[in-house]
């Protein structure tokens, strides 16, 4: 599956500091890329949760085009999590 980034995502992954947590996030999404999701919840509007779970219980949230595109919206943890669904749920209608 091609993959793009919102602008939102991509500034929150780079200001994440723990190269670890990049890591793991990294090949997260690979796997969602190989159809390979692993831990996922519905939001609600076509947009999922990516569920990971070390650390803090970083998410990541996603949509999907076609079947063909998958659309990186938002990150954070469990305790942004409201917030950053909000911030999903809105770039994914304006997309």
């Amino acid at each position: 599956m091609k993959l793009e980034k919102t602008d939102e995502y991509q500034d929150w992954f780079t200001c994440l500091s723990d190269k670890l947590v990049k890591a793991r996030i990294e090949a997260r999404i690979r796997r969602l890329q190989d159809g390979n999701p692993g831990d996922v919840e519905p939001v609600g509007e076509g947009v999922s949760e990516l569920k990971l779970h070390f650390g803090s219980g970083w998410r990541v949230y996603y949509t999907e085009r076609n079947g063909q595109i998958v659309i990186l919206l938002a990150g954070g943890n469990k305790s942004t999590q409201k917030r950053d669904i909000k911030l999903a749920l809105t770039l994914a209608r304006n997309l």
